[in-house]
Formats: structure tokens, C-alpha cells, sequence
């Protein structure tokens, strides 16, 4: 299965041979002739390893020959890094206005022996990839070109919901009796779900926790999922945060089981354990002993792919989830595939959709998989070929990889080929934000596009969209900036079988060249790091437990690891970075969060040129940012965390690539910087938990790249004193807003707004105690489609200019009781045109109404 990634290794390294950039390094540094060579080399050598990769048993030295060519791919990419890395100092030297001092910080770039180096450099390679290009013919393969691919449009898409659900009617009704029918004993009762993977059993628990009638019968519902090795710490801290939204992981067990019982005593709760694997019955007794004070009429529901944990967990027979019918197969299959009535015109496409459906088995994720594959496309040749795939002919044992997802995988072009494949670095259950993945596969060079000036971040986003669309992500959960993303188990099995010896992914070691590498330390000591660090590219240390030897380790995996270019130690507890950090050019994207020991960073950080993202959220020990941060030039994404009181001038407003800027828990900070208007890439802006903010700056009218701000938990701030200052007009291009936790605020100031009435779609309002009234200026804001109202006690009515905005597809009220009284009252006229509404947690849908 580890097919196309010397394909798609080249493919990215030609297209950075065919940028702007590339043009500007042949210029600058007199190499176009031998990169013109190597770049001729290359392609010849790509032309044939399509064919070469999709060999149906490699021999051994047609392997090595691969990746041979792989790993001259990867030294091809590092060549380009110095030449990019090498730009941005002289970047750096032209913006200094201290001449000597700057030239000083970058002592050793001589420019003569820097060329002489790269040129020795890129001959090495070029001699490499001739001996490639020279064995070529040995293995008589021929040119080839990715022709199984099923590409889509550039359309935006949206999530299967559990309204699709087809074909479990009478399951869903055997759960809900069982949720419902009182029981004698004490003991909560415990109902498995059985089934193989991917059949369909957490889609049913799913489906039953979001019914209305188990919404109102519980008051607390709890979906946990099950890592593999039953951590009964790590499954408090998920039971809490399901439960209450806090995040607990610094409490020791005692402490957590204390919080525990306080949240569950006398209550009634439904709580989902997803993805059971233990068969260790006393483990299972342990759980179970915590969950007791919960009140008479509390169940358990239990999803496994095994009959043991079933039989040790089940206080009542387990319910066996059979495949879906044939019938209700091709019904899910026939909805994903098509619009509504489409399939009618498409008799040929359903005669062949129909012989996909039989093969897939009845197993639900198969079905679902295929159905988004082929819903882009209406040529019969596409469908022909996915049904006449030779994968479905391949043996299948029990624990295999479905044929179906073999399938979309195949059939994915290379560039998402290899941003799915590296998702196998992280554990099974891991959930994510899509920003976070987008960074990741940014730092690693794995986002391409045709258009020129198009944002990573935005291409970032397509792929993410593509694959939600394939099935290969699941939304876990849906909040007002982001959802959380996961991979399905089987899914994530896929991933690491595509890999093989390219990653070393959680738990699973590889033995070729290993380039992305998370390493646990609850579970693996530092003598078990893999020796074949060389070319490492992205390290993730998980270590909750505040190991000391951390820092000797991550000093360890920086000397062995020069082209790291992610560095993830997010929730370590060291004191200091270590020095050698300075040393690591590539480097895009660190993640420091979370660390309360670590007081400053080195000043030699702001040496990292290439630096894309730097985390410091959570990291409340540090006294001052490096005053040298205004040479990070190429950051797009900061996040900090601080105790100064003030920002200096001249340090963050110089990084005029940054497009998202957060302050969080920066408690002593009174002040933002006030050239903040240099920042005119700026497309996000997060000010959360800074208690003694007491004003904003009134360069922040002048963002006009402003897509996203949010003021939240900020005590001290007024801000209607910014009345004046901020006033725009119109011109803005905001279309989120979040507004919250501001005790003084009355009334919403308009210049909020920052001139945006026509492209505001989302406002998020909530913790706002003192607000009475909204404005008159609602009925402006005409592109308006998501409006959440949260906790705002004093808050009685909507304004009357609310008919007005009929755009507006969703209105949320929670935990504003006068509010929510006058709207299903008095007030119904205001909104009855709204499609969707939800008071607390309850929801009103007006089309049938």
C-alpha cells in the first residue's frame, strides 16, 4: 500500500522548481543552469515511477531503487530551504535600521562561501539522480501518468448529519426502550453495542444521544472515547470535560475523582464509552465504581468490535448490530452519490452503483466511502473503474483494510495522497482542530496550488473540506469558530498501513528513514528513540507525567534531527528551550503551550527565519517575549501568552506576514501596541482572558483583511470608551465576530462592527451580565447567517428590526431564560423566518411550522 509517494515527493518538489521563488534563487545565486539539470533529471525519472509504484509486488531492489529516489527528492527540498532560508536574511539585513547589529546576529552568512557550498551541494545531487535516472531501465518500467484519479471542483461541502441515517430504525428503537424503561437495582445498567469495524455502531449511539427525548430524560449526557489501553486517569479527565467543558489534566487521580463524583451526584446521565478494547475485568470494575453517584436511572452505553469486553462490561445481553440490507445500502449509497432526485437522469450510473453496493457487504463506512468518492463525478468510466477494481478481488482476512477505502484512497490525487498519509504520526482517537492539521501539513511543505496568490491557509482548508468529503475525517464536534476532527480507527489503520517505514507513528516503529515521529513518555522511555533520526522533519513529545530528563531529550532530538521543520512539546514542564534550537534553520512551526515552568525564550529563536507558527498559549510563566522577535519574519501565526504589562513598540507589528494574532491569559497586560494597523495580512484576532486590558488600539479600524475577531474575558475592558476612536465606515470584511465576558458593557458599541454590516455572517454573543437590549443596527447586518446568544441574564427581547435579516439561517439562545420565554411567546414573529433555532438545548425548526 505504499504506493505514490516518490510520485508525489517529486511532484512537490517540481512545483516549487516551477514557482516565483525558484525564479528569484536562479537569479540571485547564478545556479539556473544546474538546477535546470537537475529539474530535467527529475521529471524524467517521476515520468516512470508511477508505473514502477504501482507494481503489484515490489521486488526488494526496485524498492531500495524508490527510495533512493524518494530521499533524493527530500535533499532536492532542503536545497530550495537554504536558498529560501538564505533570501530571508537578506530580508532581514535590508529592514534593519541597526546595519552592524543585524549584520552582527547573522554573523556567518558570507555569501561567496555560501555559494560555493550550495553549488558543491546541488552537484551532489545531480550526480545522485543520474545514477537514478541511469538504473532506470533495468526495471523495464515505462512513462506513466495518474490517471485514476476522480478530481472535484472547487465547491465548498457540507456534513452527512445523522438525519441520513438510513436502515436503523429498529436499533435505534431497541436502544431508546432501554434508555427509557425503568429497571430495579442499584447497579447502572450497561447495554453493549456489537459489531465489526465499520458497520456502523457508533453512528447508532451517536444518533440515539442527540434524540430530543434523550436530551430532555438526561441531565447530563457524556460521550467519551475509549483509548485502547483503558487509562482509568485519562478517562476521568474526558468523562469531566464531556461533562462539564473543564479540562482537568493537571489534577492527580485523587483530585479528578473528587470533581468527578461532585458533577455526577444525584444526577441522571447517559454516558457513550466509544471504542471499547479491554477485556481486563477489574479495570472495568474500577470505571464502574466512580460512575456511581449518579441518580436512580442512569445508563451506560458501550460500542465494541469484541464479544469478551461485551460480556464483561453488559449488565443485560448486548445488542448485535447486523450489516445493512442490500436495499438500505444502495439507499445510502444513492443519497451520497446524488443530489435529490438526480439519480432518475443517471439510469447507468445506478446499474453500476448497484454492483459497487454488493461488494461493499453491507458494512456502513464502505457505502458511505464509495457514495462521497463518486458523488463528483458523472462520468461512467469513473464508476466502471471503482467497480472493476482488482482490490476487491484481494484476500480478505478479518483485520484487513476495507477494499472500499483501499479504493478512495487509490483514487485521491497525489497532493492528498501524502497530507492523509501523515495524519498516521498521530494516535487513534486523536481529535484536532483543522488550523492545527493545516499548520502542520504547511510546515511540511504539503500544500500546493495552481492559483499563484492564493493563501495556504486557504488551500489548507479545500484539502480539509475534500477529505471531510471522502469520509477520511469525521466531525466530532461543532462549535462556533472551529469543529474537531478525527479519523475513524479503520480509517486511521488505512493511514499506517500507506506509510509503512515513512513515518513513526504512535506505538508504531518503523525501520527505514523516519520523518515524523510522536513519542509518548508515559508509555516509552528516552532510550527507546529510533536511531535513524537523520531525516526527521516533525517531532510531537507527549508528556504529561513532567518527566525531568525532557529537556536532555528534546537537546538530543534536535542534534540528531538538522532538518526538523515541526517541533511540537506542547504540555512539557522544562524550564529552559534548549540552546541547539538555534541551530535548526527549517523550522516552521513550534509549539511550546502549555508550559508552566519555561520563563523566557532564548533571543537565538529569533535567529529561525523560516518560523511559521509559535505557540506560547498557556505558557504563564514567561516574564517578556525575545526582544529580537520583529526577525521572525515569515510568521503567520502567533499565539502568546505573557506577564508584561505592555507590548514593545516595533516587535510584533513588525511581522507583517502574521494572519493570526491571539493574546490569551496575559493577565497583567494593560495594553496592546498601538501600531497594530502594520499588520495588514491580518486575518484572525483572538484577545481572551487578559483581565487588565483596559482599551484597544485605534489602529485596529485599519485591518481591513480582518476576517475574525473575538473579545472575550476581559473584565477590565470598556469597550464603548472606543466609541470615537474606532468609528469606520463601511469597507470591513469581517464575517465572524465573538463578543463575551465583559462586565461593563451595556450596549454593543457599533464600530465593533469595524465597518463589516455587509459581510458579518456569524456573531457570537454570550457572559455578557449587563447587557439589556440590543442595538437598532441588527437590521444592517444583511449577510448575517449564525447569531449565538449565551448566557446574557438581563437580555429580554430581540429587536423588532430582526425581520429583517433574512439571511439568517440559525439563531441559538441558551441560558438567557427571559429571553427564551419571549421568544417561543410574544417575540415568535421576530423569527419565525429563521430556519433553525435551538433554546438551550432544544431544537425549533420553522419550515414545517
Amino acid at each position: 500500500m505504499a504506493q505514490f509517494f516518490a510520485f508525489g515527493i517529486a511532484g512537490k518538489v517540481l512545483e516549487k522548481l516551477g514557482n516565483v521563488a525558484y525564479e528569484g534563487i536562479c537569479s540571485a545565486w547564478g545556479v539556473r543552469n544546474e538546477f535546470e539539470k537537475l529539474k530535467d533529471t527529475l521529471a524524467a525519472i517521476r515520468a516512470v515511477v508511477l508505473d514502477a509504484e504501482q507494481e503489484q509486488a515490489l521486488t526488494q531492489e526496485l524498492s531500495l531503487w524508490l527510495q533512493r529516489f524518494k530521499d533524493a527528492c527530500y535533499d532536492v527540498e532542503d536545497l530550495i530551504d537554504e536558498f529560501e532560508i538564505q533570501a530571508l536574511r537578506r530580508q532581514v539585513l535590508e529592514r534593519g535600521s541597526t546595519g552592524r547589529k543585524v549584520r552582527h546576529f547573522f554573523s556567518g552568512s558570507n555569501p561567496l562561501a555560501f555559494r560555493f557550498r550550495m553549488g558543491c551541494k546541488i552537484k551532489k545531487v545531480n550526480e545522485m539522480l543520474n545514477e537514478i535516472a541511469a538504473n532506470k531501465a533495468k526495471f523495464h518500467v515505462t512513462q506513466n501518468h495518474e490517471t485514476n484519479v476522480i478530481h472535484r471542483g472547487r465547491e465548498t461541502y457540507s456534513f452527512v448529519k445523522t438525519s441520513s441515517v438510513i436502515g436503523r430504525d429498529e436499533a435505534k428503537q431497541h436502544l431508546l426502550n432501554f434508555l427509557m424503561n425503568p429497571t430495579d437495582g442499584e447497579d447502572i445498567p450497561v447495554l453493549p453495542i456489537v459489531g465489526i469495524g465499520g458497520i456502523g455502531k457508533t453512528t447508532l449511539a451517536q444518533l440515539v444521544l442527540n434524540e430530543e427525548s434523550v436530551k430532555s430524560h438526561f441531565e447530563l449526557r457524556i460521550w467519551v472515547c475509549v483509548t485502547e489501553d483503558f487509562d482509568i486517569k485519562q478517562l476521568m479527565i474526558k468523562i469531566i470535560k464531556s461533562a462539564t467543558g473543564m479540562n482537568c489534566k493537571e489534577k492527580n487521580k485523587e483530585e479528578l475523582h473528587k470533581v468527578l463524583h461532585d458533577r455526577l451526584d444525584g444526577k441522571r446521565f447517559l454516558m457513550v464509552l466509544d471504542d471499547v478494547w479491554n477485556g481486563d475485568k477489574k479495570k472495568w470494575s474500577e470505571l464502574k465504581d466512580l460512575l456511581c453517584a449518579g441518580a436512580q436511572g442512569s445508563r451506560i452505553i458501550v460500542t465494541t468490535r469484541i464479544r469478551k469486553v461485551a460480556t464483561i462490561t453488559g449488565t443485560i445481553p448486548p445488542y448485535d448490530l447486523e450489516h445493512l440490507s442490500y436495499d438500505n445500502c444502495l439507499s445510502l449509497f444513492l443519497k451520497l452519490a446524488f443530489k435529490e432526485g438526480e439519480e432518475k437522469q443517471h439510469d447507468n450510473l445506478v446499474r453500476i452503483g448497484e454492483g459497487i453496493v454488493q461488494k461493499c457487504k453491507g458494512v456502513a463506512l464502505a457505502v458511505k466511502t464509495l457514495g462521497s468518492l463518486l458523488c463528483s463525478t458523472r462520468e461512467q468510466h469513473d464508476w466502471e473503474r471503482v467497480r472493476d477494481s482488482e482490490l476487491w478481488k484481494l484476500k480478505q482476512e478479518e483485520d484487513d483494510i476495507l477494499p472500499a477505502l483501499k479504493l478512495s484512497y487509490y483514487h485521491l490525487p497525489w497532493y492528498l495522497k501524502q497530507c492523509f498519509a501523515f495524519c498516521s504520526v498521530f494516535p487513534k482517537d486523536f481529535e484536532f482542530y483543522p488550523i492545527y492539521l493545516i499548520r502542520l501539513w504547511m510546515a511540511n511543505g504539503f500544500l500546493q496550488s495552481p492559483y499563484e496568490n492564493e493563501e495556504p491557509e486557504d488551500i489548507g482548508n479545500r484539502y480539509i473540506q475534500e477529505l471531510l468529503s471522502r469520509c477520511f475525517f469525521q466531525q466530532v464536534e461543532e462549535k462556533f469558530f472551529f469543529s474537531t476532527l478525527k479519523m475513524h480507527d479503520l480509517v486511521h489503520d488505512l493511514a499506517l498501513s500507506v506509510v509503512q517505514n515513512e513515518e513513526n507513528s504512535y506505538n508504531h516503529y518503523s525501520t527505514g528513514n523516519v520523518r515524523y515521529l510522536w513519542f509518548d513518555k508515559s508509555k516509552q522511555a528516552a532510550s527507546q528513540l529510533p536511531n535513524n533520526l537523520g531525516r526527521l522533519q516533525s517531532f510531537f513529545l507527549l508528556d504529561e507525567g513532567g518527566n525531568a530528563d525532557s529537556e536532555s531529550l528534546i537537546a538530543e532530538v534536535i542534534s540528531r534531527s538538522k532538518h526538523l521543520r515541526v517541533l511540537h512539546l506542547s504540555g512539557c514542564s522544562f524550564e529552559h528551550l534548549p540552546t541547539n534550537i538555534r541551530y535548526l534553520k527549517q523550522l516552521r512551526d513550534l509549539n511550546l503551550a502549555y508550559n508552566g515552568n519555561i520563563k523566557r525564550l532564548p533571543n537565538s529563536i529569533c535567529n529561525l527565519q523560516s518560523l511559521q507558527s509559535l505557540d506560547l498559549a498557556g505558557c504563564r510563566g514567561i516574564e517578556e517575549l525575545p526582544k529580537d522577535i520583529r526577525y521572525l519574519i515569515s510568521l503567520r501565526e502567533l499565539t502568546v501568552t505573557t506577564k508584561q504589562t505592555s507590548l514593545q513598540e516595533n516587535g510584533i507589528s513588525c511581522l507583517t506576514s502574521l494572519r493570526r494574532l491571539i493574546f490569551s491569559e496575559c493577565k497583567n497586560l494593560e495594553k496592546l501596541f498601538e501600531d497594530i494597523q502594520k499588520l495588514t495580512a491580518l486575518r484572525e484576532l483572538f484577545i481572551e482572558e487578559c483581565n487588565n486590558l483596559v482599551s484597544l488600539p485605534q489602529g485596529l479600524k485599519y485591518l481591513t483583511a480582518l476576517e475574525t475577531l473575538a473579545i472575550l474575558n476581559c473584565e477590565k475592558l470598556d469597550l464603548t470608551m472606543e466609541e470615537l476612536e474606532l468609528e469606520r465606515k463601511e469597507g470591513g470584511s469581517l464575517r465572524k465576530l465573538a463578543i463575551g465576558g465583559l462586565p461593563n458593557l451595556e450596549l454593543l458599541p457599533q464600530w465593533i462592527l469595524l465597518g463589516s454590516t455587509k459581510t458579518l455572517q456569524q456573531l457570537y454573543i454570550q457572559d455578557l451580565q449587563n447587557l439589556s437590549t440590543l442595538p437598532t443596527w441588527f437590521q444592517h447586518l444583511t449577510s448575517l447567517q449564525c447569531l449565538y446568544i449565551r448566557n446574557c441574564l438581563k437580555l429580554s427581547s430581540l429587536p423588532e428590526e430582526m425581520q429583517h435579516l433574512t439571511a439568517l439561517k440559525k439563531l441559538s439562545i441558551a441560558m438567557c431564560p427571559k429571553l427564551s420565554k419571549r421568544c417561543t411567546g410574544e417575540d415568535w414573529h421576530k423569527i419565525a423566518h429563521v430556519p433553525e433555532i435551538y433554546y438551550d438545548v432544544f431544537k425549533t425548526t420553522t419550515n414545517d411550522e
